[in-house]
């Protein structure tokens, strides 16, 4: 198997037009490959989801990650972009939006694209995910323990966020949902309300929360890690991108 990949930082004109910058890799060969819009988690565009993104275009996919906190730390690290962003109250919605939709154009345009795109994201990531399947053309959604697509952060947070599910009618492909049982946002009541409303609207998902695990239970460089839990879950992201992208 011819394995080669190409990762590079590039620059998206995002929501509003303002350029930021964006992660890349996708595999060196003819394809068609489907496209992935990777959401880094709330912590910031880091080293991990950069070795995510190169993990996608591994497994045949292209793949990009957007820097949605670029605009108010151009060039920090992203821990100090991170701070700086929960300062500011974290992303705004519609900017958010506006940004994946430049990754998934840009995904699109490939030489070596299918056509088709989803996202995936972790922790903030996994409900900007769902938030982006409520409102771009997408054709699969990974939702990875999102915190307030139901409730509220709490105080103290720093982060200016109102819950989504009411936007859910809009969610116009399937959806797949990981959670940790010991979570606290979301929390199993919490993803048992998601579920509830996905299946009142008819809409296609499938949701799996794994006993023994808390939040973050992908992040391999952080105690929250659950290896049984991620293994398990990286198979089930697999069968639904090749299912729903066709990688």
């Amino acid at each position: 198997m011819y394995d080669a990949v190409l990762a590079e930082t590039v620059n998206l004109a995002g929501h509003g037009g303002d350029v930021i910058e964006a992660y890349t890799a996708r595999p060196l060969a003819a394809g068609p490959f489907g496209g992935v819009v990777v959401i880094h988690h709330m912590p910031g565009y880091d080293w991990a989801s950069k070795e995510i993104t190169r993990r996608f275009a591994v497994e045949g996919y292209n793949a990009i990650c957007p820097n949605l906190h670029y605009r108010e730390a151009p060039g920090a690290s992203p821990d100090d972009a991170a701070a700086a962003n929960r300062a500011a109250g974290g992303v705004p919605d519609d900017r958010f939006v506006g940004d994946a939709e430049a990754a998934m154009n840009w995904l699109k345009r490939l030489p070596n694209a299918n056509g088709r795109v989803g996202t995936i994201g972790y922790c903030s990531g996994g409900r900007q995910s769902f938030l982006a399947a409520c409102r771009l053309p997408l054709d699969a959604a990974v939702d990875c323990y999102g915190a307030f697509v139901v409730g509220t952060p709490p105080e103290g947070l720093g982060i200016k966020l109102t819950p989504i599910l009411d936007q859910a009618e809009g969610i116009d492909c399937p959806m797949l949902g990981l959670f940790g049982a010991e979570d606290t946002h979301p929390s199993p009541e919490d993803v048992a309300a998601i579920d509830k409303r996905l299946s009142e609207l008819g809409k296609e998902h499938d949701f799996h929360t794994f006993e023994g695990a808390g939040h973050s239970f992908f992040s391999v460089d952080r105690p929250a890690y659950r290896v049984e839990a991620a293994n398990k879950g990286w198979e089930l992201i697999w069968e639904f991108f090749g299912r729903t992208l066709g990688a």
